[in-house]
């Protein structure tokens, strides 16, 4: 039995630092600095789950290439369950690039194979090992999208629980089955202008007004100030942990693996989502969003630090 199972992209992260804002075009603009990370919503909650301690299993699409064999090394390095990989004859493995200046950053990504992975790709066994799915990314899971309601029923009638973290559509409909999923989902976690787009509510607490008769538990990643709970009618904030962030990309994700770490382990939503706060700071503390998760001392030490353990026994160890 796994855990979690997740399906979903994988890439690797290009990025570059120290950018000037303005960019013109047919000039040559040096960066400070430059760093290759694992990218992917999906492949960074799996790679920090699992150095969390969760049993987690992955499967994906990938191409025939170097940048798929990289992004799928790092995944193995930290203990994640690679099940059912399918390499594409024709498409690349997809890429981000993202170009940061200052506080505020451009995220620029080809695609590749992160749209191919189908519910035709989830083989039973795969399926029927799992104590929870997760989707992240949706809105990129093009080929994905049309087998996910049947797909949610099937794993709900076995005794499955679900989650989900759309992330960013980029073609900013919000569209598409997720109206359906909502419905069919135990735990929603999408950050503020996630919930404000799907909703189409112009504040948070009018945006879980409409969900919350519909999500049995939502949560929503609001930054540096923490997050906000929603279980039937109670409402909470929880605070978020203060640091100096080095780099903030991944940090959503992360939160997504210190909450589903503790909650799959029968942690309160609020014991969760204190853990979800203090994973996501953890992750600012390095660029990118799993470089912090491959140092198991800095990460022990951190979550240390910070309580992790008068909340959840047993610090994670980590894999080295």
């Amino acid at each position: 039995m796994f855990d979690i199972g997740i399906a979903g992209e994988i890439n690797l992260d290009l990025i570059l630092y120290g950018l000037p804002a303005a960019m013109p075009m047919e000039r040559e603009l040096l960066a400070a600095d430059f760093v290759t990370t694992l990218g992917g919503s999906s492949s960074i909650l799996a790679h920090n789950l699992s150095m969390l301690g969760t049993s987690v299993g992955f499967t994906c699409a990938v191409g025939r290439d170097e940048l798929g064999a990289m992004a799928l090394a790092r995944l193995r390095a930290s203990g994640v369950q690679l099940v059912d990989v399918h390499y594409h004859a024709s498409l690349s493995t997809g890429v981000t690039v993202l170009l940061t200046h200052g506080s505020e950053r451009r995220i620029l990504t080809y695609p590749g194979t992160m749209s191919e992975l189908t519910v035709e790709n989830l083989s039973l066994e795969f399926l029927s090992s799992l104590r929870h799915f997760h989707v992240s990314s949706f809105f990129l899971q093009k080929a994905l999208q049309p087998g996910l309601p049947r797909l949610f029923r099937e794993l709900k009638q076995r005794g499955c629980t679900l989650s989900m973290d759309t992330n960013d559509d980029p073609d900013d409909r919000w569209a598409g089955v997720l109206d359906e999923l909502l419905d069919l989902i135990d735990l929603l976690l999408p950050n503020e202008a996630e919930l404000l787009c799907m909703t189409r509510e112009p504040t948070v607490e009018r945006g879980l007004d409409a969900l919350a008769h519909r999500v049995p538990l939502i949560v929503v990643k609001r930054g540096a100030r923490g997050a906000t709970i929603q279980q039937g009618a109670r409402r909470e904030d929880v605070p978020g942990v203060r640091v100096v962030p080095v780099d903030t990309i991944g940090a959503g994700d992360s939160f997504d693996a210190g909450f589903l770490h503790a909650w799959l382990q029968g942690a309160s939503a609020l014991d969760a989502t204190r853990l979800g706060n203090l994973a996501g700071a953890l992750s600012t503390q390095r660029p990118g969003g799993t470089e912090a998760f491959r140092e198991p001392a800095l990460m022990r030490q951190f979550l240390r630090d910070h309580g992790w353990n008068d909340i959840l026994p047993g610090a994670p160890s980590g894999t080295s």
